[in-house]
């Protein structure tokens, strides 16, 4: 399933989540870690159980649980499974192979069918990234760039220079395990050219979709994952003339002048890809697809 945009609400605010569902946001997840206090937690696990029961919706609609160390297991028993089932479980800060085959097994043993979004956050996690994306038992392989920042000391700025390195890395991780791969959030709500530039900086990296935290964000980063109309055409062109070189036995051809190669294939199957996809998003918001 396609997913440009992810909004982040908090599990402790029933209207909120609730809300979120009636948002363009092309999933949603309803968050258990960081954006509730540590005495909220069982409040906040009963509140999202509670609107996952209620919840009929064509939204991809998740739960970020916390690490295990901190109540992870608790919190797959308290949502996952039965009619409270999730379509998926954002693991946070995960560090290792194991901790995904640990998440697996609870999922297992309440009879949850949801798929697993792993956030790298960590030195550790970076290093890690590919053994990460490589798991069985992982989904969608994610970038958090605040504690991974706040870890290796570094200055988070606009522009992002301070984790370049970090989003190849989880971007060619994410692609060595042939699964999608999630970009960080974007903290300054107010900045919407900032967001812009950043969602499309995350689209030339590689990215298939970005984190949001506010329905504002929604917008931007849902064009900026979306295919220009010049770009479709220029997929299509190239699409088409590769089917007419196969049919006719050629092995080079050129689009407006331009020698079409593998690579330029693979970036045209992408692209298409990308704009079908987005294509569905819309039409399934236009049924209203997104509201309970």
């Amino acid at each position: 399933m396609a997913r440009r945009s992810t909004l982040y609400t908090p599990g402790d605010e029933s209207e909120m989540m609730r809300k979120s569902l009636t948002t363009d946001a092309d999933a949603v997840v309803f968050d258990l870690e960081d954006a509730v206090a540590p005495s909220a937690k069982e409040y906040a696990r009963e509140t999202t159980a509670e609107v996952l029961s209620e919840t009929r919706s064509e939204k991809e609609v998740g739960v970020r649980i916390n690490t295990f160390d901190t109540g992870g297991a608790t919190d797959v028993r308290a949502i996952a499974g039965g009619e409270t089932d999730p379509d998926m479980i954002v693991l946070p800060m995960v560090e290792s192979v194991e901790e995904t085959v640990q998440l697996g097994a609870v999922l297992e043993s309440v009879g949850s069918d949801a798929l697993v979004t792993a956030i790298v956050e960590t030195a550790r996690g970076l290093v890690n990234a590919p053994s990460i994306a490589a798991s069985d038992h992982v989904d969608v392989l994610g970038l958090g760039a605040e504690d991974l920042a706040a870890q290796l000391g570094a200055t988070r700025t606009a522009k992002g220079d301070e984790i370049l390195h970090a989003r190849q890395q989880v971007v060619a991780a994410a692609a060595s395990g042939d699964i999608p791969s999630l970009d960080t959030v974007f903290t300054d709500i107010g900045d919407r050219d900032g967001l812009r530039e950043d969602a499309e900086r995350a689209v030339q990296f590689g990215f298939d979709g970005k984190i949001a935290i506010h329905p504002s964000q929604i917008g931007p980063i849902n064009e900026a994952f979306t295919p220009q109309p010049e770009r479709i055409e220029w997929a299509q062109k190239v699409l088409e003339a590769e089917r007419e070189a196969t049919d006719s036995g050629k092995g080079v051809f050129e689009v407006d002048g331009q020698m079409i190669d593998p690579p330029l294939i693979a970036q045209a199957e992408r692209i298409a890809d990308l704009a079908e996809a987005a294509d569905e998003l819309s039409r399934r918001e236009t049924r209203g697809g997104g509201r309970t």
